[in-house]
């Protein structure tokens, strides 16, 4: 368990590779513990010479929580978090894979840390900064949003992990979901995340009481952007936005994939990817 210098928040790390290798911090989405990252694809992506960084954020896994509907923090706090664990784990400069909301974390900290991130992955994510009209989440997205269903019990571990699973499948795109491999993912989080009800409420909380005031632009890494051809809360747009809005980002479209973590028919294209740009 690191403790943030910092914050004196707890966050849970792990690592996978050899230390001497160049790092990759994989930051997880909104609500996502360290889990969504797999072993397996971390061992895989260790096995071409990187060190793997992976970790949970506050208010998932066995990071500090706080009771549901009332973080201590802000949005970022969660930036803070990520160099914490950078800074304990490897020499900078570090290459940043982030997804979803870890995709916005991973461009904040480019931007105004320029010195410390050798290379920037984005994963499924939408430019933090305004970069034209954009089109809408997908409808049964936006009726989520806006009418959101009742939770479940987060304290029952069958109804928590089946929710899981199914809100999985509703953010997924056009390829097959394994539901074998959710599932186990699923439980894991269940048997290892301090209080679900805080995991699932609090970051859909967060405000920012020091909001990103740059803009793209002032992203000097190395980009990639992979995204999802059938994503449906930030549409595949999204990703050619924040390719064209990044001074020399490359975008690989990922075919078929919704808004998730890359799933496993994706995994030999994002690992090859990111051994590249990390190269």
């Amino acid at each position: 368990m690191l403790v943030s210098p910092t914050t004196g928040v707890s966050l849970r790390v792990e690592t996978h590779g050899t230390p001497t290798d160049p790092p990759i911090l994989l930051i997880s989405g909104a609500a996502a513990s360290m889990d969504w990252w797999e072993p397996a694809f971390c061992d895989r992506l260790a096995s071409r010479g990187r060190l793997v960084i992976r970790y949970d954020h506050r208010d998932t896994g066995e990071s500090t929580s706080y009771p549901a509907g009332a973080p201590a923090y802000q949005g970022h706090d969660l930036c803070t978090d990520a160099l914490a664990v950078a800074a304990a784990c490897a020499a900078s400069p570090v290459h940043l894979a982030g997804v979803s909301m870890g995709g916005g974390i991973a461009q904040r900290i480019a931007a105004e840390h320029p010195t410390l991130v050798a290379s920037l992955t984005l994963i499924a994510t939408s430019p933090i900064a305004p970069a034209g009209p954009l089109p809408p989440p997908a409808p049964r997205i936006a009726a989520l949003f806006s009418d959101p269903p009742p939770p479940p019990d987060w304290t029952n571990r069958d109804e928590a992990i089946a929710r899981l699973v199914a809100d999985d499948a509703l953010f997924g795109g056009d390829l097959p979901q394994d539901e074998a491999s959710i599932r186990a993912v699923a439980t894991l989080v269940y048997d290892r995340t301090r209080d679900l009800a805080a995991s699932n409420t609090n970051h859909w909380l967060l405000d920012d009481d020091t909001p990103f005031t740059g803009t793209m632009s002032d992203i000097k890494a190395p980009t990639l952007v992979l995204h999802g051809t059938a994503d449906p809360l930030f549409p595949y747009p999204h990703g050619e936005a924040l390719a064209a809005a990044i001074p020399g980002a490359r975008l690989v479209p990922l075919p078929g994939m919704g808004h998730q973590f890359p799933p496993r028919p994706l995994w030999d294209t994002t690992i090859d990817e990111l051994v590249a740009i990390s190269s």
